[in-house]
């Protein structure tokens, strides 16, 4: 008797999906019809596909199947992917009013309700006008010299062979490098205030939005709440002093809108916790990969270590550092950071959400969907990139084609710290090939995702100094 009542409330619950199921892929009353593609279970969508397997997989599936714009349904939400480069700058540039950028709200608490990032109109074009001035080629052309340093010194860290996360320690140099260029030369003991916080407000990003007392959201919470704290301090003391500094800091204390009205302290510290969270994973994330990258490639390797070790002849020779005009003059090296970026793809996709109804080739995105542009989809198209699972530098020596190359996003809302990014890569490679050499340890294949794409394990590896081979 149990067996059969076992048995049939299987099959009412089937009936029940199946139903609901039917209802989430209803055609709208518009008369336009949805992408094609699957919303999977009631709910839980094809979240546990999207996560059971390689996520490149998972998306290079769809677009094999169903084209370059299909709907699915992850982390409870309807969504639309599009795959193609007309289709990224439709929604992020040339339609970008129609859809609104969205975040967990687990991420917006910790990060800060004012930052950039979760804001269109006036405001958010003030914070980004602010932000860029501040990371700008003529502002971070100042910093060389303190990213050198800050570079010599965390390889000096590393040497001696033992087995090093090379993720987690790129980490540390992307933050001391954002120290740098929110607050310049900061003293030491905010920054160690700041580096102890933020790295419990850094695990608790990605973990389980719950306020269990224990739990590493919870502790990321508080975390979050001191950080707000130290932030009011410093930013106390810089109006006390009534310093003009060109830094992140300046820029958001001394902006004023066209009322005469001045930033909050909590939309200060808001945006500067924002722009630490989108400098540190993604840039090191980068410069992991670099290091992988070159490691796999023997020949491409000699050739950026002979373009860097000239430099560096030539700086031993005059007795000079790393200079600003050098790092824009590495031209072998420069394609080999465009070529990681894309094939790495660090920021895969970025989520939109629908603010009205919009059509697009022929189909509807409802209101309140979320759409997601696959940057990645797009770096590993063949149509766009020859061989594009071949680590090749020189395919960069043409440019690629409008729309087809997005590592730092686009539109409005891309990357407004792209620069700073690509200077801070360029000298720590600077300073790793010319002193340093390296061996992966373990496993040299593998991907894990947290959420961003990193080598399996953080890649594992020794280093030691040149010298004392």
């Amino acid at each position: 008797m149990g067996g059969i009542l076992a048995y049939v409330l299987i099959f009412l619950a089937s009936v029940v999906a199946y139903i609901i199921k039917k209802r989430n892929n209803k055609e709208p009353c518009t008369g336009i019809k949805l992408p094609p593609g699957s919303l999977g279970w009631p709910y839980i969508g094809e979240t546990l596909q999207l996560y059971s397997q390689d996520p490149n997989v998972f998306f290079a599936s769809k677009q094999k199947r169903y084209g370059e714009i299909f709907k699915t349904h992850i982390l409870g939400c309807p969504s639309v992917m599009l795959a193609s480069p007309e289709a990224a700058r439709f929604v992020l540039v040339t339609q970008a009013h129609l859809f609104k950028p969205t975040y967990p709200k687990s991420k917006e608490h910790l990060i800060g309700p004012s930052a950039l990032f979760f804001h269109q109109g006036d405001y958010h074009v003030r914070l980004r006008k602010l932000v860029q001035v501040s990371l700008s080629l003529d502002a971070i052309r100042n910093l060389v010299a303190d990213i050198s340093a800050t570079a010599a010194s965390t390889l000096d860290s590393w040497d001696g062979g033992h087995v090093l996360n090379t993720f987690q320690e790129m980490k540390k140099f992307s933050f001391e490098v954002g120290i740098l260029a929110i607050f310049g030369n900061l003293e030491a003991h905010y920054r160690e205030e700041l580096k102890r916080n933020y790295r419990i407000v850094d695990k608790g990003y990605n973990s389980f939005p719950t306020s269990l007392p224990g739990t590493p959201f919870k502790k990321a919470v508080l975390a979050r709440k001191r950080l707000s704290k130290i932030l009011g301090d410093i930013i106390c003391e810089r109006k006390e002093k009534r310093l003009l500094e060109k830094d992140l800091l300046g820029c958001l204390l001394n902006s004023k809108d066209e009322k005469g009205e001045v930033l909050t302290d909590d939309q200060i510290a808001d945006n500067i916790i924002g722009v630490l969270f989108a400098a540190q994973d993604t840039t090191a994330s980068a410069m992991t990969w670099i290091v992988k990258y070159l490691h796999d490639n023997q020949k491409i390797l000699d050739a950026v270590k002979a373009e860097q070790n000239a430099i560096r002849k030539l700086n031993d020779e005059e007795n000079q550092p790393l200079s600003w005009s050098q790092t824009r003059s590495m031209p072998l090296t420069h394609k080999v950071v465009l070529e990681s970026l894309r094939m790495a793809s660090i920021i895969s996709f970025t989520f939109r959400e629908a603010v009205a109804d919009v059509e697009y080739k022929g189909y509807l995105i409802p209101k309140g969907w979320k759409v997601m542009p696959l940057f990645r989809n797009i770096h590993h198209n063949p149509e766009y990139f020859s061989d594009p699972q071949k680590f090749d530098p020189t395919r960069f020596e043409v440019a690629p084609k409008p729309n087809t190359y997005m590592p730092f996003g686009s539109g409005q809302h891309a990357c407004p710290g792209n620069e700073l990014a690509k200077l801070e890569i360029l000298v720590m490679i600077h300073h790793l090939l010319t002193k340093f050499r390296w061996k992966v340890v373990g496993s040299q294949s593998g991907i894990q995702y947290g959420p961003f794409p990193v080598p399996l394990h953080g890649l594992p590896a020794r280093f030691w100094k040149e010298s004392t081979s």
